[in-house]
């Protein structure tokens, strides 16, 4: 809910940035949707992928904006004087990402924010159970919505809109949280929606190839993700980085020149590392350093990977005061993520079935060898892969998936505007022996009847998703409910 705040034009002026005319007003709402504009708003018009913000100004104007926020150049066209004050600035979206800061004011006192191409659900998930366990009031924003303490919302956007997040920040602080771990994606931080956010400790995970469709290249992928450290977390932060990423020099270089503290999880030389792991009972026996210091824990969650996002996690949580007691003890009872490497459904004679948004090449060679060490049987492998997105990693995971499953059933993910039977071919051109079949509930339903007593079936690419995105229509779907659907029809046919 919009509420009037402190946040004059005149104040916005004297900070000597852009250009400013009309008279000073009191604004009362900021939007970029010209339809969600009431009297007293600020509209900023920013340019779409597909229109362009000043497009939208005419409405804006109609539905009572006090203010338009645009690039140098904008007029307000036909409008009366004094219709409206007119601020122009050279990065329209960094300066309405400043002023939703300013406009909602309040943020926890302590905030982490996530960076990478896998890892980040599980990662602010992990972090927020620390701080729980540590006895915090703590929170999650991202993909998974916002989940932990504090009022509960319908934000799902990995890193949303400056105005949804700053209202967000704002009502997890009224509700006395003092904690919130947020994903900062490459999407968000190339678009400025994080600026503002007060962040105290940052952590870098990965990068692997995605979002190629958005960002040119790997390096303005990684430009993107590097802002994160070097604009939006203020000098002499916390960062976290992975010691085993070929990235993490060049981030290091930033941080050391922002006067940030680093601290390294992975690789032999790290402040976090893994000195031995062993598959156990569906979850992992593994050793861990913490500063110097080892604890011998059981972690009951599959996969390698998994230790990766806790170490992280344990990172952040010393890094934001928690000690390495606090953090050993709190690991060993974290639960599974919802939709990452989660057990969806399991068949009568004990075949399990799993569910996760594996939607990269790493990601899903990632899940494939995580469960592998769990199983005697057949490794069955479900994925697909979403239209509208970089094409050119499909070819990757159909060889993957040929190399790392024993068997492979390929069909839709979220095709949007492409053709889905084009997206599957692409897929299955490296990994003939698929069998491809284009409804995904058909697709579930055929292969859990192909499993036997000591197989596994993984279900890839959508994970939490609740729905399919074709053309214009969102299709409520949801890959465990459909799994375990399938396994009880299943059960019930004769044998």
């Amino acid at each position: 809910m919009e509420r009037a705040a402190d946040l004059r034009l005149f104040e916005l002026r004297d900070e000597g940035r852009g250009a400013h005319e009309g008279k000073d007003v009191e604004i009362t709402g900021l939007t970029s949707d010209s339809r969600e504009v009431r009297p007293g708003f600020l509209f900023a018009a920013l340019d779409g992928s597909r229109a362009r913000g000043a497009d939208f100004i005419p409405e804006a104007l109609l539905n009572g904006a006090a203010a338009i926020l645009a690039p140098p150049g904008t007029s307000l066209g036909e409008a009366p004087p004094g219709a409206a004050s007119l601020i122009s600035d050279a990065n329209p979206r960094r300066r309405f990402a400043e002023m939703a800061a300013r406009f909602f004011v309040r943020q926890p006192r302590t905030i982490a924010a996530v960076t990478g191409t896998n890892g980040k659900s599980s990662t602010v998930t992990f972090i927020r159970e620390l701080w729980r366990a540590g006895g915090s009031k703590a929170a999650s924003l991202g993909s998974l919505g916002v989940e932990g303490d504090g009022p509960a919302s319908d934000v799902t956007l990995t890193t949303p809109d400056p105005v949804v997040l700053h209202r967000t920040l704002a009502a997890l602080a009224e509700a006395g949280v003092t904690r919130c771990a947020l994903e900062a994606s490459s999407h968000g931080l190339d678009q400025y929606r994080l600026d503002g956010v007060r962040v105290t400790a940052a952590a870098f995970l990965n990068l692997t190839r995605d979002h190629l469709d958005y960002h040119r290249d790997l390096e303005s992928y990684l430009a993107a993700k590097q802002r994160l450290f070097a604009d939006v977390m203020a000098p002499g932060g916390d960062a976290v980085l992975n010691g085993e990423s070929p990235y993490s020099q060049r981030i290091a270089e930033i941080c050391r020149a922002r006067g940030h503290h680093i601290l390294r999880f992975g690789g032999a030389d790290a402040d976090i590392r893994l000195i031995s792991r062993r598959d156990e009972n569906f979850g992992q026996r593994i050793e861990l350093e913490l500063l110097g210091t080892a604890y011998d824990l059981f972690i009951p969650l599959p996969g390698a990977f998994q230790v990766q996002n806790m170490m992280a996690a344990a990172a952040l949580a010393i890094a934001t005061g928690m000690s390495e007691d606090q953090v050993a003890a709190a690991l060993p009872r974290l639960a599974g993520v919802r939709g990452r490497l989660e057990l969806a459904a399991r068949l009568p004679g004990g075949a399990p079935v799993y569910v996760d948004y594996a939607h990269t090449p790493d990601a899903l060679e990632a899940a494939l060898n995580g469960l592998r060490p769990y199983i005697s049987g057949r490794l069955i492998l479900l994925f697909g892969c979403g239209g509208d997105r970089d094409a050119g990693k499909r070819p990757q995971m159909g060889e993957i998936a040929a190399r790392l499953a024993d068997m492979v059933f390929v069909s839709d993910d979220n095709p949007r505007y492409e053709d889905a039977a084009s997206i599957r071919h692409e897929i299955i051109a490296a990994c003939p022996d698929a069998i491809e079949i284009s409804g995904r509930g058909e697709a579930i339903a055929a292969a859990i009847a192909e499993l036997r007593q000591h197989d596994l079936l993984l279900i890839a690419g959508k994970g939490h998703e609740q729905g399919q995105s074709i053309a214009e229509r969102w299709v409520p779907f949801d890959d465990g409910e459909m799994a375990r659907r399938a396994v009880m029809a299943h059960a019930r046919m004769p044998s």
